[in-house]
């Protein structure tokens, strides 16, 4: 089975007993912290692949490393991965269950790019914006760029609006080779 099945199926089956206990929440911030603690840590993403190391070890370290920062329902979670031997699978199952809550709660995941940091005024008026546009609450992600010179690249989901001086410049340079002027002497 592939691993965004596997990584579906138990985001899922964790969603909907978050929901039913009324803790979806809590939980949700847990696989934030796990999502953040793999991508943040080589090592630790590549100890829950490695399968040279057994289950309990695995687990061991799961428990105390996490022990105290998440629910008690996410501890039982891990246990169930760990018997079952999907430790591998945590990762993707994370970047899962985060993906399926923003789609429950209707959060739409905004990249923009920039040349220069965005002003608090700036942020405010272009998630307001976006948040129109799609009808969704916006959850947006900054990223600077020189190499733009200015203006900014906008990325809600499959959509790009690019309209940065770097992309500008360089259609303008394509048109400039193309010459469609016929020098008339």
């Amino acid at each position: 089975m592939s691993d965004i099945r596997v990584a579906s199926r138990y985001a899922k089956s964790l969603i909907d007993l978050a929901q039913e206990r009324g803790i979806l929440e809590q939980v949700h911030q847990d696989m934030q912290l796990f999502n953040k603690t793999a991508t943040s840590n080589r090592d630790f993403k590549l100890f829950l692949t490695n399968p040279i190391i057994n289950n309990s070890k695995k687990l061991a370290v799961l428990k105390k490393i996490f022990a105290g920062k998440v629910s008690e329902l996410t501890q039982k979670f891990f246990e169930i991965i760990a018997q079952k031997n999907r430790e591998s699978h945590l990762d993707a199952v994370a970047t899962e269950f985060i993906r399926q809550y923003n789609v429950i709660k209707g959060i739409e995941k905004a990249i923009v790019t920039t040349a220069v940091p965005l002003t608090p005024e700036l942020r405010t008026q272009l998630s307001q914006k976006v948040a129109q546009l799609t009808g969704k609450t916006i959850q947006l992600e900054e990223k600077v760029d020189p190499s733009l010179i200015g203006g900014f690249v906008l990325r809600v989901g499959d959509k790009q609006v690019d309209d940065s001086i770097k992309t500008n410049l360089r259609n303008l340079k394509k048109k400039f080779k193309e010459n469609p002027y016929i020098n008339k002497l």
